[in-house]
This record gives C-alpha cells, sequence and structure tokens, in this order.
C-alpha cells in the first residue's frame, strides 16, 4: 500500500531535522589597512573558518581605505569588524576576533555551556 503525501511529507521534514546543519557562511571583515589588529584579525578569523566551516564559508576582506562607501553602507564605526551575513541573523564583532569560544558561539557553531 502506497504512503499517503501528507505521511511522506512528514517524513520527509524529520529526515531534514535530523540532518547535521551544513549551511554556508557568508562572512565579511572589515579592516583598516595591515595594521597589527587587521592581521591578527584576518588571521584569527581564516583559522576558525579552515577548522570549523571548512569548505562551507565565504569570506571577504574589505580594507575600509580602499572601498570607504562599502564601509559606510554597512554602517562600519571601528574596525576590525566582523560581520555574519548569513545564516541568519546577522551579527557583528569588533576587534582582533582572538575570542575564540566567543566567535563560536556568535557564529552559532558552539552551544552555551
Amino acid at each position: 500500500m502506497a504512503k499517503s503525501k501528507s505521511k511522506q511529507e512528514a517524513e520527509k521534514f524529520e529526515k531534514t531535522l535530523r540532518k547535521p546543519k551544513k549551511e554556508k557562511y557568508i562572512l565579511r571583515l572589515y579592516v583598516t589597512g595591515a595594521t597589527p589588529r587587521s592581521t591578527r584579525a584576518i588571521s584569527n578569523i581564516k583559522k576558525i573558518c579552515d577548522e570549523y566551516l571548512n569548505g562551507r564559508y565565504n569570506l571577504q576582506v574589505i580594507d575600509v581605505y580602499q572601498q570607504p562607501a562599502l564601509a559606510k553602507g554597512e554602517q562600519i564605526i571601528a574596525a576590525p569588524t566582523l560581520i555574519k551575513k548569513l545564516p541568519l541573523p546577522i551579527r557583528r564583532f569588533i576587534g582582533d576576533l582572538s575570542n575564540k569560544e566567543k566567535i563560536l558561539m556568535g557564529l552559532d557553531l558552539r552551544s552555551k555551556k
């Protein structure tokens, strides 16, 4: 006997819930030239992305000196600033991103203990 359409849809939905999240992350890091803080922020976020988001992220590094219009459009008031565009919700992190646990929690890669 064939399964009803609603039962098939319910099973498909439940199967989707069981799958681990493999969402693509869209990140923008706003920096100010090649300053030590900017360099540390780039290095720190690349390490985090390579370890926890391998193959599932797009990181765009934007120098506010070279592209001030992009920084103005995002209302960047301090640098370095990381913006997580996707997955929602949008989140902002200011600083050199050296607090790995805080960044992981903010990116929803680690739950609060």
